[in-house]
């Protein structure tokens, strides 16, 4: 894609009707473009009220006019924003009169930011982050994708690869006069700074994963028939997302529902009843994918009878409302979700596991290509500590350096960066 010769606009601010409609230009004719609707010169960096014209001479709509000489502007380029009155009918009459000008077309998805990114006013990094922030649902997913947009890893990642150079230079020093006698064996100090860093990496690679942010904490309610499960899932979930009868078998298959706690992504699960006999075909099949879903849960309520559950289940003692229920020695947690008792502290529980397992707020998280990257930097790293040959030492760093180039951007490839900025909606 060539960004240096078309001009682009979008509607930046949300589905209209709204009070606001900010309407976005960027490239070498958003000067020309703004100039020709407000039919006056804008100053620079000044938020300016003036009235937009089309070509007919025809009052399109008075607004607030703000005009940015690049390259210091978020896409790098000359940008201007027209933050004008947010109904459909003055949004489409000014962006009909933006596409009836020569190079001047409407933006596609994410091409804001891929020329942010490609005029170098962001790296990769930082442009992951923001797609993660622009879907962002809960805090915690709000607070690592920010930490990512604002540069914390990137600039991780900089220094790291600066300790790379530095190091490749010492390596180069001696590689130069490994002839003369005192410059003959490694430089000193060299093994330890490159393991090191290589231990440094290992701490960040230890780290949870962004995907689990998006994800969600998978909490799998398991048990036998008529155990409580969906009705404590539709507690847990507020609202009525299982059907709940006293016959055996009434769920039959997986549900899922996706909610958010004290700003915690979470994933409940309602399962069908576990049993061995008594059960027909099709609640068979779903006995098959509760047993499956067990095995993907970060944490399983169990229901059932004391000690017959997952070996790292919680023992939930459910419906203690019920004049036939029978307490649990060892219960984690003693809940009725028909009158509420003991919802509120599992619920506090499970957001304290939540939080022990997935990213910190605001401490950035690796998603899976970055993490993938940062991996080969290091293996890298380790095989240069486990060399002699000051040639194989020096490889090993160009690697190292070439694996933190591909983190954050320095070499890519369009496949990645069109699959990277089509998460972004148009205007962005």
């Amino acid at each position: 894609m060539n960004t240096g010769t078309q001009t682009i606009f979008a509607v930046s601010s949300g589905s209209p009707p709204a009070a606001i409609g900010v309407i976005r230009i960027s490239g070498p004719q958003a000067g020309h473009a703004l100039q020709t609707l407000s039919r006056r010169e804008i100053p620079a960096r000044r938020a300016s009220l003036g009235r937009l014209y089309g070509a007919s001479g025809d009052i399109l709509d008075e607004a607030l006019l703000l005009w940015f000489p690049g390259p210091a502007t978020a896409t790098g380029e000359d940008l201007a924003e027209l933050h004008c009155h947010g109904g459909r009918a003055v949004l489409a009459a000014v962006c009909a009169e933006l596409d009836s000008m020569d190079g001047v077309r409407p933006a596609q998805e994410g091409e804001f930011t891929r020329r942010s990114f490609a005029n170098g006013r962001i790296d990769l990094a930082e442009a992951e982050g923001l797609a993660d922030l622009l879907e962002a649902e809960t805090e915690l997913q709000r607070a690592a994708a920010i930490s990512n947009a604002s540069g914390n890893l990137s600039g991780k990642v900089e220094r790291w690869r600066d300790t790379v150079l530095q190091l490749s230079a010492q390596v180069e020093a001696a590689l130069d006069f490994s002839d003369e006698d005192d410059v003959s064996e490694l430089p000193e100090g060299l093994a330890l700074s490159i393991s090191a860093l290589a231990e440094t990496l290992i701490e960040w690679l230890s780290r949870p994963r962004s995907e689990r942010l998006k994800d969600g904490f998978r909490v799998v309610l398991a048990g036998p028939p008529n155990s409580g499960k969906s009705t404590l899932f539709n507690a847990l979930v507020e609202s009525e997302a299982a059907i709940t009868s006293p016959i055996a078998g009434t769920t039959r298959d997986v549900i899922e529902r996706s909610v958010a706690i004290m700003g915690v992504p979470f994933v409940f699960v309602d399962t069908a009843g576990l049993r061995e006999e008594g059960a027909e075909e099709i609640e068979t099949i779903g006995i098959e994918r509760a047993r499956s879903e067990l095995a993907k849960g970060d944490c399983i309520l169990w229901l059932g009878p004391e000690g017959e559950g997952p070996e790292r289940a919680w023992e939930v003692a459910a419906r203690m409302d019920s004049p036939d229920f029978t307490p649990k020695n060892a219960a984690r947690h003693t809940v009725s979700a028909t009158t509420g008792a003991g919802i509120f502290d599992l619920k506090d529980a499970l957001v304290q596991l939540a939080r022990d397992i997935l990213p910190k707020p605001g401490e950035a998280a690796l998603n899976a290509r970055q993490h993938e990257r940062l991996s080969e930097a290091r293996e890298a790293l380790v095989s240069a500590t486990n060399q002699s040959d000051l040639l194989l030492i020096g490889e090993d760093l160009r690697s190292a350096r070439v694996a933190f180039d591909h983190l954050i951007g320095r070499s890519t490839t369009e496949d990645m960066l069109d699959a990277l900025f089509g998460r972004f909606c148009i205007g962005k």
